[in-house]
């Protein structure tokens, strides 16, 4: 548990600090200060997943399991094989994961579509050996044929960049299977994940672009308890907005949702330390972790799993009253 005595209060051109006494006397709109207090500190509720039960009282690591040609970090190291991708995951799990985050499609800057037929037979056959085994699955897809049979095949969440609107049919799809989903904001998700955007404001854009997409999901029929979101950090944005973004993650509980934290390996790293290459990106992502972690964000999603629990493990360490006392 995180706490706090204050709020930043961030408007056009001004930023003031508001003791929480005060919050919602200070700010015009006492009825949408009283619910955002209420959003941002009510526990977020543990995650049901079939037969399994996510706490999110302290930060969990989904592991990242690419199954395909052309990912910027693993892109085909177990593409094909799903026998091998599956002890992948085994893996991940046996050091520390609490989710696997399964991709079949990917998502980086310049990356081919992936035929919907194709993206099924790479994902499905490993999403029912790591649920048999016990792993707690995602599925990463925007692709409504795709997240159906994940979910037949006994995936528990789906992780979708673009939100549930690029293909029409996949609210629909999560809505009816009753599915946790994590909803990732992008610049225009419908034509894809990297379209540019000019930011004014990038957290507050980003926030409210969020709020807006969980209110529309709500009212398909998801239940806000299955709802994760995730602010999208490199899709669609610059150094300087990821950064923002990183700095203003608490703001996000506001949402009243859970939070997942994709940072690992990304380019901005790479831009903060010399052009750092993919594979030499491990203290940036786990600094980036910390960073997640120290805002209370609930899911990080990395590719390096025992390093980042080892690191989560001794961050813990300090908040830990039985060791440092009071």
């Amino acid at each position: 548990m995180l706490w706090f005595t204050a709020y930043e209060v961030i408007e056009p051109g001004i930023r003031r600090t508001v003791p929480i006494a005060d919050f919602t006397r200070l700010l015009g709109d006492s009825g949408r200060a009283a619910a955002l207090h209420a959003a941002i500190t009510a526990p977020r509720a543990p995650l049901t997943l079939g037969a399994r039960i996510l706490r999110l009282d302290q930060p969990h690591v989904a592991a990242i399991l690419n199954v395909t040609p052309d990912s910027f970090s693993d892109g085909g190291q177990l593409e094909d094989d799903p026998v091998a991708a599956a002890h992948a995951g085994f893996d991940m799990v046996a050091r520390g994961a609490s989710i696997v985050d399964l991709g079949g499609e990917s998502t980086r800057p310049g990356a081919k579509m992936v035929w919907e037929g194709d993206e099924v037979k790479r994902v499905v056959p490993v999403v029912e050996r790591l649920v048999k085994s016990g792993a707690i699955v995602s599925v990463d897809t925007r692709k409504a044929a795709v997240m159906d049979a994940a979910i037949a095949a006994g995936a528990h969440i789906i992780n979708d960049v673009s939100a549930l609107l690029w293909d029409d049919r996949a609210l629909e799809v999560v809505a009816k299977a009753d599915c946790p989903v994590i909803l990732m904001h992008s610049p225009d998700p419908a034509k894809g994940p990297h379209g540019g955007s000019g930011y004014g404001n990038v957290v507050i854009e980003v926030f409210d672009w969020l709020e807006a997409r969980i209110a529309a999901v709500v009212a398909a029929g998801v239940d806000h308890g299955r709802i994760m979101v995730d602010p999208g950090i490199g899709f669609g944005k610059g150094l300087a907005d990821n950064l923002a973004l990183l700095n203003g993650l608490a703001m996000f509980h506001g949402l009243g949702c859970p939070i997942m934290l994709g940072a690992s390996r990304k380019r901005m790293i790479g831009a903060l330390s010399n052009e750092a290459p993919v594979g030499e990106r491990l203290g940036g992502s786990l600094a980036l972790a910390l960073k997640g972690a120290e805002a209370g964000v609930h899911l990080l999603r990395v590719h390096d799993v025992a390093e980042t629990v080892q690191a989560l493990r001794v961050w813990r360490g300090f908040k830990d009253q039985a060791l440092v006392g009071r």
